[in-house]
C-alpha cells in the first residue's frame, strides 16, 4: 500500500496517529469499491426479488424461542473483515428463521405494511443520497418534493384547500415517521396553542396552573399510542366510551356531555383525537357531529386514520372522511395501504403556524438565507426529531408508476377479498361476524365462549400456516382477519378459511358434551 507523502509531524496537527488512520481508512474503503458495489447490488436485488417471489413457500410465523439469535453469531464484532459471501450466507442461517413474513399472502395480522418495487427502488436512492433534510438549505429537493407530494396526495383525498400548501396556503403536509408521532405532534401543538390562548386573556396566570388542568379525549377504541401521547405530553387523557349498538363510534352527545362535566370541574378541554378505522374493528367516529363541537369549544380535533386513510382516494370510500373540514390536523399511514413502504406517515395541518409555534428552534448553525422568504418550509419545525430522510422519493416513484387508478384498484381488490372472506364466515352457522366489514378487516369468532375462541386462535397460530391476532369487542374475544399482503389472491383466502374451519372442528369436538 502506498503511504501518504505527509511528514510525520502532521500527526500533531490532527491530534491522532496520522499514518495509522490512513491505513485504516484505505483498508476499509478497499472492502467494497464501486465496481463490487455494482455487482453486489444486482445480486441483492435478485435476492430480494427471489424472497418476495417465493415468500408464500416460507412459514409465515417463525418457530423460534426468545434469545435464539445470540447463539448463532459471535459474542463480539469481528476484528478482521468478513467476506461479503459469508454475510449473505448468514441471512438465511441467522435472520430468516426469526422473521415474521409480513408480506406473505398468509399473513392476516394487525394491518398491512406497504410494499412495492417502485418504493424499494426509491428507498435505495434515498439511502444513497443520504441527506438529512431538516431545512430547505440542507437539501432543497428533499424539502420541496415533500411539499409537492403532500399536496398531490391531499388532492387525491380531496382535502379542503386549507390543508393544501400550494404557494399561498396557510396549511400543508409533512411526512412523519409513524401515526404515533403524528398524534403526539398534534397533541403538543394543541397544548401549546391552548396555553397561549389562555395567557393572551390572562397574562398573570401561571403556566403550570394551566397545564395541570388540561384534559384531552379519545375513543376507548383508539390505538394505545393516543393514550401514550398523553403520557409523554404530561396531560390527562380521558377515554370516551363506545357501544356496539353505535358500531363502536364516538357519539357527539357523549363528547359534549364529558366536556361540560370537565369544564364544570374546573378542567380545560383542549384536544380530541378522532379515529377513522380503529385498530380493533375498523370503526369510524362521527366526525360530522364531533367536529362542530370541537370548533365551538376551541378544542383541537386531530383525526387518526392510520389504516383507513388510504382508502379515501377511492370515491366510494371518500364519504368516510366527511367532516374533515372541522379538523385541525389529519394523519394516515401511507406505509400501511398505499404501496409506499415504511416509514411514511402523512400528516396535514390547517394552520402550519400552530406546529411551528410549538416546535420552532433557530440556532445560528441552522439558519440560512431563504428561511424568511415565505416560499419554503423548514420541516424541522414540524416534527419531534431534527433529522429526516428523503422519504418523499418513495411517494413520487409510487404515485407516478402506479397512477391514481392503480392505487385505487389495489385498495378495491383488498376490500373485495375481505368481502369474500366475510361471505365464507356468514355461510358457516358455527361462526359469527362481530363488526361491520367496511374495508379490508373482518372481525369474526366461533359462537361460544371466549375460551373456545382463544383456543382456536392458539391452534391457528401454532400451526404457523397463517397468522392472525385478536381483539376484545364488548367483552368478547374476537379474531381479526386483515388483508395485508400485496400478493394475496382469492385462493389464499379460501385456503385460510379451510384451515380455520378444520381447526374449529377439532376444537369443538374436544368440548365437553
Amino acid at each position: 500500500m502506498k503511504k501518504s507523502g505527509r511528514r510525520r509531524d502532521d500527526s500533531k496537527r490532527f491530534g491522532w496517529p496520522f499514518f495509522v488512520g490512513v491505513e485504516v481508512l484505505v483498508h476499509f474503503s478497499c472492502t467494497m469499491d464501486t465496481t463490487e458495489f455494482r455487482r453486489r447490488g444486482k445480486e441483492m436485488v435478485d435476492l430480494i426479488a427471489d424472497y418476495l417471489e417465493n415468500i408464500e413457500q416460507r412459514t409465515v410465523y417463525p418457530d423460534v424461542e426468545p434469545g435464539y439469535l445470540r447463539s448463532l453469531i459471535p459474542e463480539e464484532a469481528p476484528e478482521e473483515p468478513d467476506t461479503y459471501e459469508d454475510v449473505v450466507k448468514d441471512i438465511e442461517r441467522v435472520i430468516m428463521p426469526g422473521v415474521t413474513h409480513w408480506h406473505s399472502p398468509y399473513f392476516y395480522a394487525y394491518f398491512p405494511t406497504a410494499n412495492s418495487f417502485p418504493a424499494m427502488l426509491a428507498d435505495m436512492l434515498s439511502g444513497a443520497i443520504g441527506c438529512i433534510g431538516f431545512s430547505w438549505a440542507a437539501s432543497p429537493a428533499c424539502t420541496e418534493l415533500e411539499t409537492v407530494m403532500m399536496d398531490w396526495l391531499g388532492k387525491m383525498l380531496k382535502l379542503p384547500e386549507d390543508f393544501i400548501a400550494g404557494t399561498h396556503g396557510q396549511g400543508g403536509g409533512v411526512i412523519q415517521g409513524t401515526a404515533s408521532e403524528a398524534t403526539l405532534v398534534a397533541l403538543l401543538a394543541a397544548r401549546c396553542r391552548a396555553v397561549r390562548m389562555i395567557l393572551a386573556s390572562d397574562p398573570q396566570r401561571p403556566e403550570t396552573g394551566i397545564t395541570s388542568k388540561l384534559v384531552a379525549y379519545s375513543s376507548d377504541q383508539a390505538h394505545c399510542s393516543v393514550e401514550r401521547a398523553g403520557m409523554i405530553a404530561g396531560v390527562r387523557m380521558k377515554k370516551i366510551p363506545t357501544e356496539q349498538s353505535d358500531k363502536y363510534a364516538v357519539q357527539g352527545e357523549t363528547l359534549r356531555r364529558m366536556i361540560q362535566e370537565d369544564k364544570a370541574a374546573g378542567l380545560i378541554p383542549f384536544y380530541f383525537c378522532a379515529t377513522l378505522g380503529t385498530t380493533p374493528s375498523c370503526a369510524f367516529d362521527h366526525i360530522t357531529e364531533l367536529g362542530p363541537i370541537c370548533n365551538a369549544e376551541k378544542i383541537w380535533m386531530h383525526i387518526d386514520a392510520a389504516y383507513a386513510g388510504s382508502s379515501f382516494i377511492c370515491p366510494e370510500f371518500r364519504p368516510l372522511l366527511n367532516g374533515i373540514e372541522f379538523a385541525d390536523s389529519f394523519n394516515f399511514n401511507a406505509h400501511k395501504w398505499l404501496l409506499v413502504n415504511f416509514d411514511c406517515s402523512t400528516m396535514w395541518v390547517k394552520k402550519r403556524s400552530d406546529l411551528i409555534g410549538a416546535f420552532e428552534m433557530d440556532p445560528l448553525y441552522l439558519k440560512h438565507d431563504h428561511q424568511e422568504s415565505g416560499l419554503i418550509t423548514d420541516y424541522r419545525h414540524w416534527q419531534i426529531p431534527l433529522g429526516r430522510r428523503f422519504r418523499s422519493l418513495k411517494m413520487w416513484f409510487v404515485f407516478r408508476i402506479y397512477g391514481l387508478k392503480g392505487l385505487q384498484d389495489y385498495i378495491r381488490k383488498h376490500v373485495e377479498l375481505a368481502k369474500e372472506f366475510e361471505s365464507l364466515v356468514r355461510a358457516d352457522q358455527r361462526f359469527e361476524i362481530s363488526a361491520d366489514v367496511v374495508l379490508g378487516l373482518v372481525c369474526f369468532r366461533l359462537k361460544g365462549s371466549n375460551e373456545v375462541n382463544e383456543t382456536l386462535l392458539k391452534r391457528i397460530n401454532n400451526g404457523r400456516k397463517i397468522h392472525l391476532v385478536p381483539c376484545l369487542l364488548s367483552g368478547q374475544f374476537v379474531l381479526r382477519f386483515a388483508l395485508c399482503a400485496r400478493t394475496t389472491e382469492s385462493r389464499h383466502i379460501r385456503e385460510a378459511w379451510q384451515l380455520i374451519t378444520q381447526l374449529a372442528e377439532e376444537v369443538m369436538q374436544e368440548l365437553p358434551h
